[in-house]
């Protein structure tokens, strides 16, 4: 049980097999329900597959800051650059663009920090018994992870963020380019500082703990169907089932974690959100000639360098242009150049490249809560941290099902804040 309470057993299909979904089906076994797992691809193969695997605790802070506005017309002009909108796609993305302008107000980033702290707060333990009983505990590294900076006004204005960050309980210390290059040997001659955050951890493998997690929930009783959620069926006011391609599956209760296709089907249970994409890219490179112990953050480049057992994986930038347009692997390569000038060593002979879409919301904060229809359940929207607060949001989502007293306030989370 994740709780005291007794819950009665429920039949319950999870929308969406990612790190959100996997994690909300095993929080939700945990207590007892018949857990049906409903995914498109399979287990792990939509943005779950090529994120960053960095357990960010200290990312509290919303995308959308002070001064976002002023980074618009940049964001349009440069295809390459680490935040960028695809201009065919604007005017669909534009009531969502005004909405995001909108979190940059100082009072509204404000009450997302605390929200995103909140979820934050204790949300790695979250993970320690759904990996402890599903043999995955080795998957995690706990060395922290440094922002290191190449641009001495990057660096320079970094230090209010950080401040920001301190407020909202982050532990994060500032050092020097030489106490870096002493962490991390590769790094380049030219750096010039940056902020180490002891507490945060990364994934060796982030695609098997998802898989991995969703094998156990299988292995525990649970089904695992790989098909498409058609419709939400609705009988006598409440959830009944969810129609696939081959048919019904009967439930009394539905979790909505689908990420970045999880709109329509939130709409189909009276919640109307603004979810749009983030479009993210990651070259993997098995050899490439340099060794890190821990994550490193450019945030002038917008990009991530994690150590994983596949090798160094390169990942971020934004693209804000939709499902439906074909990858822009420039995106993709201008990794390779940009890991570049931060290891001068690097190699990236062999590198795999990949996109994939993050479900994002113009304020930073999921959707978490229920829908109007009894028996319905959201859980979508976490932008670059569904890893971050997967177990956390399936922990919540179990508390919420129960009638339990949940683990944080939802109430910052639900639909209805639209």
């Amino acid at each position: 049980m994740s709780g005291e309470k007794e819950v009665a057993p429920r039949r319950i299909v999870v929308i969406g097999a990612g790190i959100v979904g996997v994690c909300c089906a095993a929080w939700l076994q945990r207590d007892g329900h018949a857990v049906t797992l409903l995914d498109r691809q399979g287990p792990g193969e939509g943005a779950s597959f090529g994120n960053a695997a960095v357990y960010a605790s200290e990312s509290v802070l919303p995308v959308a800051m002070p001064g976002i506005l002023r980074r618009v017309p940049g964001m349009l002009s440069d295809p390459l650059g680490p935040l960028a909108i695809r201009w065919g796609y604007l005017p669909r993305l534009a009531p969502w663009l005004l909405r995001f302008v909108a979190a940059s107000r100082p009072d509204r980033v404000e009450a997302i920090a605390r929200a995103l702290a909140a979820l934050q707060d204790g949300g790695q333990d979250d993970y320690a018994p759904l990996l402890a009983e599903a043999g995955l505990t080795d998957t995690v590294v706990r060395r922290g992870w440094a922002a290191v900076h190449l641009d001495a006004e990057r660096l320079d204005s970094a230090r209010s963020v950080v401040a920001l960050q301190r407020h909202h309980g982050v532990s994060v210390e500032e050092l020097g380019p030489e106490e870096l290059r002493q962490m991390e040997p590769a790094l380049s001659r030219d750096l010039k500082g940056g902020f180490y955050y002891p507490q945060v951890a990364h994934s060796l493998d982030s695609y098997g703990t998802v898989t991995g997690l969703a094998e156990h929930v299988r292995s525990r009783g649970g089904t695992v169907v790989r098909g498409e959620a058609r419709r939400i069926v609705v009988r006598d006011g409440r959830v009944a089932a969810v129609a696939t391609d081959d048919g019904e599956i009967a439930c009394e209760a539905v979790v909505v974690a689908a990420g970045a296709w999880s709109k329509r089907l939130a709409g189909e249970v009276g919640r109307r959100v603004p979810l749009d994409t983030e479009r993210g890219y990651h070259l993997t490179i098995p050899e490439p000639g340099v060794a890190l112990s821990r994550p490193l953050y450019s945030t002038e480049f917008g990009m991530a360098c994690t150590p994983m057992t596949a090798g160094l994986r390169l990942a971020g930038t934004v693209e804000l242009g939709g499902l439906a347009a074909a990858p822009n692997w420039k995106r993709a390569e201008v990794l390779a150049e940009r890991g570049r000038k931060l290891f001068p060593e690097l190699t990236t002979e062999g590198a795999s490249r990949w996109m994939g879409f993050r479900p994002s919301l113009p304020d930073s904060l999921p959707v978490i809560g229920p829908g109007r229809v009894p028996g319905s359940f959201l859980a979508f929207g976490h932008g670059h941290l569904g890893l971050t607060l997967g177990a956390r949001t399936g922990r919540l989502i179990a508390d919420l099902v129960a009638g339990r007293p949940p683990v944080v306030d939802p109430a910052p989370y639900r639909a209805e804040r639209f």
